[in-house]
């Protein structure tokens, strides 16, 4: 498990932490309905809410539980086997859970929209937003800065939907950055779900990272989302997003092989 060092005590989760966790949910479902012609889908099951992206990769299928004394697992197994994809659950973090294993905890940092600071320009970077046509570039972006490759299906949506913005930043000519914001508006209310901030190795360091998160805060902001969330990869990610006025909040234990 990935503990977060310093974290909040997760027994006693702030109005923060339930907002930030809801609106992550609301942040998934809405990657399903994204790709609802290429079988996503979302349902409400008892204790818990469910999303399939419709591509058969663990990552992208969830459950997130809300109350685990009304899940049925069988019935929630059921319902992803119907699909023909493999799936995970997100508890809140130290909430007793008996089925699968515990893969990791997901940390979670949350900005509400006022609170949001200015960054330091970056002289020779522009950022602008992604299309279809900025496919081949984003793709090639996000694996040098991951270190892998993913699945263009997965990045397709996010250049065509209107719910989605993907950012592509360029130094000084040259795409050095991506990332994007879901925009939703579920259960949590307007919220936007910043995720998949990726530098290339060769341009660290140099507050781009901050620079192309604040570029997709304030356009987020000025669509009338009202607060933002992310969860941060480890404690040099979560000390950029801190700057940006972000705090952290209690987490998400994510389950895998549950059925």
């Amino acid at each position: 498990m990935e503990n977060a060092p310093g974290g909040p005590d997760a027994a006693d989760p702030s109005p923060a932490a339930r907002r930030a966790r809801t609106a992550h949910a609301d942040a998934w479902e809405q990657q399903a309905l994204v790709r609802r012609a290429a079988g996503g889908a979302t349902a409400h099951l008892p204790g818990i809410r469910v999303m399939t992206s419709g591509l058969d990769d663990a990552r992208w299928n969830h459950g997130d539980v809300t109350d685990p004394g009304l899940v049925d697992v069988t019935a929630v197994s059921a319902w992803f086997a119907s699909r023909g994809v493999r799936w995970g659950v997100r508890v809140p973090a130290g909430t007793p859970w008996t089925h699968g294993r515990l893969l990791l905890r997901t940390r979670l940092m949350t900005l509400d929209a006022p609170d949001l600071r200015p960054v330091a320009p970056v002289p020779g970077l522009r950022v602008r937003a992604a299309g279809p046509q900025d496919l081949p570039t984003v793709l090639d972006v996000d694996a040098a800065a991951f270190g892998g490759a993913v699945a263009q299906e997965w990045i397709r949506p996010h250049l065509v939907s209107s719910e989605i913005t993907t950012a592509l930043a360029e130094l000084d000519g040259v795409p050095v950055a991506t990332a994007y914001v879901v925009r939703s508006d579920g259960l949590a209310g307007p919220a936007a779900y910043l995720a998949g901030v990726g530098v290339r190795p060769e341009a660290r360091r140099r507050g781009v990272a901050a620079a192309v998160s604040a570029w997709l805060l304030r356009d987020a902001f000025g669509r009338g989302c009202r607060f933002a969330h992310l969860h941060p990869d480890d404690d040099a990610a979560a000390r950029v997003y801190a700057r940006l006025g972000f705090t952290e909040v209690d987490g998400l234990d994510v389950y895998v092989d549950v059925a």
